[in-house]
């Protein structure tokens, strides 16, 4: 026979609310609304937490999505242009002459559309923030 022992629970408190029906009644809606377990929709509601509902999670979601396949194209972008600094420097230094002006121009407009395209990003992830705060108000 074995001396091992359940390790303690985390949460080892239980609580018992009396409620109205109707405050029952909202209670369980919300809880629903939110696509959690009760107990962690009680629990986020006591320690302050966001509690997001599913439309909510629907829609951080496909901003997250939108984002992340853009930040994704946006790096391969970079890449690729780091490629051509990269082989202009090394024609530069084995050949002992620099890239046309024409070809830095270039690599100029292409890193300000990047650039451009980050701040898209960036300011759809900001309104996504704000738009999240406003709903935890």
């Amino acid at each position: 026979m074995s001396n091992k022992r359940k390790p303690a629970r985390l949460r080892n408190r239980a609580v018992t609310v009396r409620m109205t029906e109707e405050e029952y009644r909202a209670m369980k809606a919300k809880v629903e609304e939110s696509g959690l377990p009760q107990q962690t929709y009680i629990i986020e509601a006591v320690t302050g937490s966001p509690i997001i509902d599913s439309s909510g999670v629907k829609q951080l979601l496909a901003v997250w999505k939108e984002n992340s396949r853009n930040l994704s194209d946006l790096v391969r972008q970079i890449k690729g242009l780091g490629t051509n600094v990269n082989q202009m420097a090394h024609i530069a230094n084995g050949q002992g002459y620099l890239p046309a002006v024409r070809s830095l121009d270039g690599i100029s407009e292409k890193l300000d559309l990047a650039r451009k395209e980050a701040e898209k990003i960036w300011r759809s992830t900001r309104l996504l923030i704000s738009q999240q705060n406003h709903m935890e108000q």
